[in-house]
């Protein structure tokens, strides 16, 4: 089954292969506004919302209706939402290949710790891309499931993806791959193919910025307040998933900054949870959805 592919176009920030930093700038794009909305809060509706409950919901984040609803028309477009009528409401589901991505997203957001690792490395040689567009969406694609760039068509990951195939037969292009655990000099090879010290000052910036939030939370926030907050707390942790190889521990950096970082978002993210879900069902309520399902199938 092909899906689309990862790429900026997409909403999904490209990965150079050797290290990207994770800028706080304020601002949050509708297209990845719309995939948080989704994924973070919509799975107990099946992954379906009426347009005008997501138009509000984004509003809450500062993004305009008009671009909400740019941003769904877009992604219906590429195939991962398609429209649905439920309950006499029109709003838009996610495709199965789109829930697929959000759930598989879910987990590796909201996972307590890096998985374990086997001791082995992962390689992947891709055939020449045809073009600059398949190359960088190649790119974008390996990049977001953990893999780096040690040469033009030669790609490295601690750990074997399950989405592989999947993503790399959606964009067309022919691989191969290998298992190893023979890999000398490690730590400086991986140096060279991702930016570490640039992704350790990205979880150290993150982690002081959550500490500082954690002063906030115990204010009363209204459930619009803590939802915004929480939305935009995801969406920053969520740009990990595409610069973070997820290395095993012996070879990173010592300290390495990205489990603090890690447990300061759950607790946050955890604090905000219940008034941003309060605000979730008085919006899908006011759209139109009755008998709001309360318990999230993910857990």
């Amino acid at each position: 089954m092909r899906g689309p592919p990862l790429s900026p176009g997409n909403g999904i920030p490209a990965k150079s292969g050797s290290g990207v930093r994770v800028r706080h700038t304020g601002i949050v794009r509708a297209r990845a506004a719309v995939f948080d909305v989704y994924g973070d809060h919509l799975a107990d509706q099946a992954y379906w919302a009426p347009i005008s409950a997501v138009v509000t919901l984004l509003q809450a984040c500062g993004i305009a209706a008009p671009a909400t609803r740019t941003a769904v028309s877009r992604m219906t477009a590429q195939g991962w939402l398609e429209p649905m009528t439920r309950h006499g409401v029109r709003g838009y589901a996610a495709t199965a290949v789109g829930r697929d991505r959000l759930a598989e997203a879910w987990v590796r957001i909201y996972r307590p710790a890096a998985p374990d690792w086997d001791g082995r490395w992962h390689v992947v040689v891709t055939a020449r891309p045809v073009d600059r567009t398949q190359r960088e969406r190649v790119t974008a694609t390996l990049g977001y499931l953990g893999y780096g760039r040690l040469a033009p068509q030669t790609w490295i990951a601690a750990r074997s993806s399950p989405e592989l195939s999947t993503a790399l037969s959606g964009l067309q292009i022919g691989y191969s791959t290998f298992s190893t655990t023979d890999l000398k000099d490690s730590r400086e090879l991986l140096a060279r193919t991702w930016d570490l010290s640039e992704l350790a000052s990205s979880y150290q910036a993150f982690a002081d910025d959550t500490a500082a939030l954690g002063a906030r939370l115990g204010t009363g926030l209204s459930p619009a307040e803590a939802y915004a907050l929480r939305a935009g707390l995801v969406h920053r942790w969520r740009k990990f998933l595409f610069v973070d190889p997820a290395l095993p521990e012996e070879v990173l950096p010592s300290p390495w900054p990205g489990q603090l970082a890690r447990d300061l978002f759950l607790e946050a993210a955890g604090d905000l949870l219940g008034p941003a879900r309060i605000f979730v069902a008085e919006t899908l309520a006011a759209a139109g959805v009755p008998e709001l399902t309360t318990e999230d199938p993910r857990g």
